[in-house]
């Protein structure tokens, strides 16, 4: 019997609508890091993009536990000397609530080539609402 492994033409893709409303953040980064790569299909392989398109609705209103909200700090450097950026956690919040979520993530995507392709299949928004009517996404409960 031969291994199987999975082709493109294979893969049915389903789109799935995350409200992140009240999530805590890396419980939802876990759950939708699983859900790009495909790791919930019984065809999945660690070397193929079998995984489905999920978008996240209210990523401003996504939380942490503890207190992550006050002590937490997102890093920027521009290559130059001294050119360390920090940003708190709740000013980034208010600011770009979707590259908290897309970088909590794209951390738990693997840091090659297919992690980065793989991150092209989440889509975030801030607010609850969203371009993407016209594939009929499944609403999904965490």
């Amino acid at each position: 019997m031969k291994t199987y492994s999975p082709k493109p033409q294979d893969v049915e893709r389903k789109w799935y609508v995350i409200d992140a409303e009240g999530e805590i953040l890396g419980r939802l980064a876990a759950r939708v890091a699983n859900i790009i790569r495909g790791k919930h299909k019984p065809m999945w392989a660690p070397h193929a993009d079998v995984g489905d398109y999920v978008v996240i609705i209210n990523a401003d209103k996504v939380r942490l536990t503890g207190r992550k909200a006050d002590t937490k700090v997102y890093y920027s450097h521009s290559g130059y000397p001294g050119g360390l950026k920090t940003t708190p956690f709740r000013r980034l919040q208010s600011k770009r609530p979707e590259f908290i979520v897309r970088e909590a993530v794209r951390g738990m995507l693997p840091h090659n080539r297919l992690g980065r392709a793989v991150l092209k299949h989440v889509k975030i928004y801030a607010s609850s609402t969203h371009p993407h009517e016209a594939q009929q996404p499944e609403k999904l409960t965490l």
